[in-house]
């Protein structure tokens, strides 16, 4: 039998589907991966299945079917005050975390290195090895998890590719702001660096402050890729659909690489997301649906042994529990999992090196009732 030389050698299964298989195997709540547990909008699941229905099933071009790109177009124009041409700066992929990865392949070459803020949403690492790139990963500043700019300067060198950056951040709910996209611009200018945004939360930021997309800021944007997912946005993460906005020349390498491995994207859903995105309704009120969530959650942890961190967007909010315990994150999600039966995610999982400053991951995605339980099982343990 031949043997492969693995380009992860030291990559194993994925935190969640380690913490899923667990809670399922243990009938526990799953706070742990990021995935609603209601139902997505009604509507937009009949215009699919009409879709479906009305003959919809082959193939569509392979950057994605015109009209849903022009809606998109269309939708970053009035949020954004940014034009983007749907015919050649707009791709539709097969979710945001595939949109990463084929714009990683599009840049990158051996000994390219990539500077990651950590914690980091676990694909990046990987996603850069995989590549031939060698990932400079700078910790985000504890505990409200800001950016050490200067931290970020310092790493800066004449290898260095790329730049990635996550607002609403997974997974600790935090926003860039203004200020800090000014720094990155101001940062990048006179550079050869690429931006990779991943923006799939960008609807998801609470308390009245602002997504501050990288497309509202045309320096950052010409050199960037900037990644978003409509299954966080509808509520319908198997869908796994997203999109890719980065301008002409840089889609240009994207769809390169897109077109040798997805080809193109599941037809019925493309089909009624164009006609659904036209109602910018559900998106701009999904905010304050998610923040009322978070908020449920919240008060329900108030007296429990936890210390509740800040979250200003994205579906988590993470929590400290030195009350509790001094176990080390992952020993205590396995516990609570096992013995309570609710399962989180250790933040320590999104370090490379295992960073554990004895946190969890909550994700609040979730029923009332469902957060509800859940915290009376939580503060069981306090």
């Amino acid at each position: 039998m031949p043997t492969i030389n693995s380009k992860l050698p030291a990559t194993g299964t994925s935190i969640f589907t380690v913490m899923s298989a667990l809670a399922s195997q243990h009938g526990a709540i799953n706070l742990g991966q990021g995935f609603p547990d209601f139902h997505m909008d009604a509507e937009l699941a009949e215009r699919a299945a009409k879709a479906i229905v009305d003959g919809h099933n082959q193939y569509v071009p392979m950057a994605g079917y015109l009209p849903l790109r022009e809606s998109i177009a269309h939708k970053i124009s009035s949020l954004y005050s940014t034009a983007v041409a749907a015919s050649d700066e707009i791709t539709i992929t097969p979710g945001g975390t595939y949109a990463i990865y084929t714009a990683f392949t599009a840049i990158l070459e051996p000994g390219d290195e990539v500077i990651v803020m950590e914690p980091a949403y676990d694909s990046y690492v990987p996603n850069i090895i995989a590549n031939g790139g060698r990932p400079v990963c700078i910790p985000l500043i504890f505990p409200d998890y800001r950016v050490d700019w200067d931290a970020v300067r310092s790493s800066i060198t004449p290898k260095t590719k790329a730049i990635i950056v996550n607002s609403p951040h997974n997974p600790t709910g935090s926003v860039l702001s203004h200020e800090d996209l000014l720094t990155l611009e101001n940062m990048l200018r006179d550079t050869n660096i690429f931006l990779i945004s991943d923006e799939v939360y960008e609807h998801l930021v609470f308390d009245g402050k602002k997504h501050n997309s990288v497309l509202n800021y045309p320096e950052l944007f010409n050199r960037s890729f900037v990644c978003f997912s409509f299954g966080k946005v509808y509520n319908c993460t198997g869908w796994k659909l997203g999109y890719c906005v980065a301008p002409k020349a840089l889609t240009a390498e994207f769809r390169k690489i897109h077109q040798f491995n997805a080809f193109c994207c599941f037809t019925p859903t493309q089909i009624a997301l164009a006609e659904h995105l036209r109602n910018p309704e559900p998106y701009l009120r999904l905010g304050g649906f998610m923040q009322q969530k978070r908020d449920v959650f919240l008060n329900a942890m108030k007296g429990s042994g936890f210390d509740m961190l800040s979250s200003s967007g994205s579906y988590f909010v993470c929590g400290t529990y030195s009350r509790i315990s001094n176990k080390p994150a992952m020993e205590l999600a396995v516990e609570l999992t096992e013995t309570i039966g609710v399962a989180t995610i250790p933040v320590s999982a999104f370090y490379v090196d295992g960073h554990d400053d004895r946190v969890l991951r909550f994700c609040f995605a979730k029923k009332e009732e469902t957060l509800l339980e859940a915290a009376r099982r939580l503060q069981s343990i306090g």
